[in-house]
């Protein structure tokens, strides 16, 4: 790995592998989840919101992460403000074992959107209202005055949790300027939180920082898509995932 935090595509095969050895145990299926990377680029390097995990938790404890978590059903159901760009959609639906259904993209996108609420209270829409009765989950959400919006957001990475791992997600992971950011709720981050801590770091600022093995080989994926001009809605999206215990990198690609 270089000083900008750019891993060789080697090196990301290597840090998948190496959390993959990790304790093993029955294999069990993946669940949808969605993740969100808010990129603020005013200043000379673009900065990264990234959150301090709380080091109580069992699961991954004092690392830092992109907000984000398990997609529920009833995501799909909130109505948002404007609807995702149709490349972003396609990108979203490709390479879903069974056929990805109509709904998924956007309820994935609304996941992103959802889960980064509630851990640091950063809303990202527009002022207006919407109906939470069947979905009760967002209830918070909806109290600040404000409907998630989905026009901005960008698909950049995809990864399947290696198989034998206790806990195994089908993570898709979002990015969106922070100019998208409408509002945010104080005192959601705390020290007796998920997460303790929030930070705008340069990727360069996170490779001296706990990282999940992943989360490192998204910010180096999506390092380079800035650098190529690859960070737009349909554009090349790496896919990870291990099939006969190999680690896979992938590109989506629509036509």
């Amino acid at each position: 790995m270089n000083k900008s935090g750019i891993l060789t595509e080697d090196e990301r095969i290597a840090r998948i592998e190496h959390d993959a050895k990790k304790p093993m145990g029955p294999t069990r299926r993946p669940v949808d989840a969605a993740t969100l990377i808010l990129m603020d680029r005013t200043g000379p390097q673009p900065r990264i919101l990234m959150g301090k995990r709380n080091p109580n938790l069992k699961f991954m404890p004092g690392m830092f992460v992109f907000p984000g978590g398990r997609s529920e059903r009833a995501d799909g159901l909130v109505k948002a403000a404007d609807a995702l760009d149709p490349a972003l959609a396609q990108s979203l639906s490709a390479a879903v074992v069974g056929g990805a259904s109509a709904l998924l993209p956007r309820r994935l996108a609304l996941t992103a959107i959802r889960e980064t609420f509630e851990e640091t209270g950063i809303v990202l829409g527009t002022l207006g209202t919407f109906d939470v009765s069947k979905t009760p989950a967002w209830a918070e959400y909806a109290a600040t005055g404000h409907r998630p919006a989905l026009k901005g957001l960008d698909f950049v990475a995809r990864a399947i949790t290696p198989p034998r791992r206790p806990r195994r997600f089908d993570t898709r992971f979002f990015v969106a300027d922070s100019r998208m950011i409408a509002h945010q709720v104080p005192g959601v981050v705390s020290a007796d939180a998920e997460l303790t801590e929030l930070a705008w770091l340069t990727i360069e600022d996170t490779v001296s920082l706990p990282l999940p093995g992943i989360t490192r080989v998204v910010l180096s994926d999506l390092a380079e898509s800035i650098d190529a001009g690859h960070l737009r809605p349909g554009g090349p999206v790496p896919f990870y995932y291990e099939k006969h215990r190999k680690v896979h990198r992938d590109i989506i690609r629509i036509t």
